[in-house]
């Protein structure tokens, strides 16, 4: 055979030479072990053999990490398979082959566990995506993570979420169930899109089926809600007074900026990445605003309207608590129906209807997307309503101190808002 030299009884590898071709210098020990020699020095040991009539190569190693006794031994062994029928090189291949997926397999176990899945879920999707990311961080830390911590999220299955969901409901956190649901859905099919996860769990809906919420606080109700607000302290009555108001949403009056605030032209401009929509929205503000808002103080170092810190006020679930027993005490001990924070931008809608403005101008100054502004209106419909707005608000600010102080009547004659 071209390039073998064959070896003499006290050969050593240290002496074999290298020649200008590669060479194969057999062993002389054991049968088909050979030592290959590269131009450049680099040593290696090798068995030749026959499998089902086909000339075989199996590599053992190289020299000096596996020496001649090594080599003999693997080579030895090597042959040994041969005897029982099977083939050594193919048996390195496949013994490769599982290596690498044990290797994959103990990665993505490591990938796999479910809060390290939630936590870069939240970093690479979340936070970069949603402008929620921290109620989303919240909902799957509080019961995925707590039920599920250290488990893999691959071992999860249908029945494991169902039970998840139906305790979640049993405690009477149905809504909660829902949010946490479809947070865990987004979850699953990120996991999939990055190879964490093989499948998706599909086939699951969820746990319960919620009603589109029509809760309006009728012009009592918001009177006690006013009334108690101003007992509530600072930040959280303040913030529930401009909610009734502004009709704003709960987080972007809770986040506001002075930045933001212009009370020389008496404007809040409300920035795209605040919005829930994403759209820039200019809101604005009648005196009563105006009065709340020159009112507040001023922290050093903060930015907030509503906190000394680096953080907006976020305590909401004690504050409710609070408003609702405030209110109970205002109402002679007896509590009003059940509301959520929400509920107070319905009834601001419902309100300006009912004191006669255009349902186009309730729209805009609530920076609604859809109704009279949807699809292609909004494309077209560039005028800003800036006047009708203003109206529209100072009319109803008008209206809330008159139902305050109980001089308001039903269905007030309807203001005209026509300009020029």
């Amino acid at each position: 055979m071209a390039g073998i030299e064959p070896t003499t009884p006290g050969f050593a590898i240290e002496a074999i030479r290298p020649g200008a071709k590669r060479k194969e210098v057999p062993d002389g020990k054991v049968t088909g072990l050979y030592w290959v020699v590269q131009p450049s020095g680099a040593k290696s040991s090798a068995l030749r053999y026959r499998f089902a009539g086909q000339p075989k190569k199996l590599t053992i190693g190289g020299y000096p990490a596996i020496g001649p006794a090594d080599a003999r031994k693997a080579a030895q062994a090597a042959l040994g398979e041969l005897a029982r029928g099977n083939d050594p090189a193919a048996q390195k291949r496949e013994a490769k082959v599982a290596a690498r997926a044990a290797a994959r397999a103990e990665e993505r176990a490591e990938l796999d566990v479910v809060e390290k899945v939630v936590d870069e879920f939240i970093e690479r999707y979340a936070k970069p995506n949603t402008r929620d990311w921290k109620e989303t961080q919240r909902l799957l830390r509080k019961d995925v993570v707590a039920t599920w911590q250290g488990r893999r999220l691959s071992e999860i299955g249908k029945a494991d979420i169902h039970r998840l969901l139906d305790k979640m409901v049993d405690r009477g956190a149905a809504v909660t169930a829902n949010r946490t649901f479809a947070q865990l859905r987004k979850l699953c099919r990120w996991a999939v899109s990055r190879g964490i996860l093989e499948h998706n769990r599909e086939g699951i809906e969820a746990p319960t089926t919620e009603r589109p919420r029509d809760r309006v606080l009728d012009e009592r109700e918001l009177a006690l809600v006013w009334r108690a607000a101003g007992e509530l302290g600072f930040p959280y009555g303040q913030i529930v007074r401009l909610l009734i108001l502004t009709g704003a949403r709960r987080d972007e009056v809770a986040a506001a900026r002075w930045e933001e605030i212009d009370l020389e032209k008496r404007v809040w401009n409300l920035p795209a990445e605040r919005s829930k929509n994403r759209r820039a929205h200019s809101v604005p503000l009648s005196p009563a605003v105006v009065e709340i808002i020159e009112r507040l103080p001023r922290f050093e170092g903060s930015g907030f309207l509503f906190s000394a810190g680096k953080t907006p006020p976020t305590a909401f679930s004690k504050a409710k608590a609070r408003l609702d027993a405030l209110i109970t005490e205002q109402n002679g001990g007896e509590p009003i129906p059940h509301f959520v924070i929400h509920d107070i931008r319905r009834s601001v809608a419902s309100g300006l209807a009912s004191i006669g403005i255009p349902l186009h101008v309730i729209e805009r100054a609530l920076n609604h997307v859809s109704g009279s502004f949807g699809r292609i209106v909004s494309v077209y419909q560039k005028h800003s309503y800036a006047d009708e707005m203003r109206s529209a608000f100072e009319a109803w600010a008008r209206h809330v101190e008159r139902i305050v102080s109980g001089q308001a009547a039903s269905n007030i004659v309807a203001l005209s808002l026509a300009r020029g």
